[in-house]
């Protein structure tokens, strides 16, 4: 199995990218995947974004050390339920341990776990963006108001969760990507007759493999729509690509 992704800021965003990205492994045949857009309106919106992706990080490396030292394995659903309360938790702490208001912590999350051997995932949307598999899009569009996991941290963890519904289950999937909602921001600025529809954009970056002995795949694709074919990212992107 391989995984690339890209991370990048878009040309209308002058400071920082505000999106985020996190690939780590929670055991020897299992890993999270998870995408994240920081509130453009939140107060320094790409602090909200990084801060989650720092703690799935160490959630990861708690995940890896507990698989290694018990040797026992968890249905994904599971260990992805048990990953989201862990993150709930610490970044409610984190909130109160800092003084942090609401508007600080509005990120959008697209978080998974994969396993290797089987090729299967579970996933959950926390807000808008997408998850292309095989062919197959699932867009996650709130109409440009997600409800942010930051809005809930003073609610109980499992109630909220249970009524979380944008959820997806794969099953041997082969070529699965998740991209945060950047990925519909290509403009052709030179020549607006020739911008690229979303389904040419997508397919480009999600479907098409050439290249893809390549280390750097995804980032020469994002590079190849603005010099071969005068798409500019205007939004930040984030895209993470899993090929079995």
């Amino acid at each position: 199995m391989k995984i690339y992704s890209t991370l990048k800021i878009g040309n209308f965003h002058t400071n920082y990218c505000e999106d985020f990205l996190v690939v780590e492994k929670i055991s020897s045949d299992k890993f999270i995947v998870a995408v994240m857009d920081g509130c453009t309106m939140g107060k320094e919106s790409v602090f909200a974004s990084i801060l989650i992706g720092k703690i799935l990080r160490n959630i990861a490396k708690e995940e890896f050390y507990k698989e290694f030292l018990n040797k026992t394995s968890k249905k994904l659903a599971v260990l992805l339920q048990e990953i989201l309360e862990k993150l709930f938790l610490q970044l409610k702490t984190t909130k109160n341990n800092l003084g942090l208001e609401t508007e600080e912590l509005l990120s959008t999350l697209i978080i998974g776990v994969v396993d290797e051997d089987t090729s299967n995932g579970e996933f959950l949307a926390i807000g808008d963006g997408l998850i292309y598999f095989d062919g197959d899009l699932l867009e996650f569009e709130q109409n440009d108001k997600p409800d942010y996991l930051g809005y809930h941290l003073h609610e109980d963890f499992n109630t909220w969760h249970s009524l979380q519904e944008q959820r997806l289950s794969i099953v041997g999937f082969k070529d699965l990507s998740m991209a945060t909602d950047g990925i519909f921001s290509f403009k052709n600025f030179k020549n607006p007759k020739k911008q690229q529809t979303e389904k040419e954009v997508l397919d480009f970056l999600l479907r098409d493999q050439q290249g893809i002995d390549s280390t750097i795949f995804l980032e020469k694709k994002v590079r190849d729509l603005e010099s071969k074919y005068d798409q500019v990212l205007t939004d930040d992107l984030a895209i993470i690509r899993v090929v079995s």
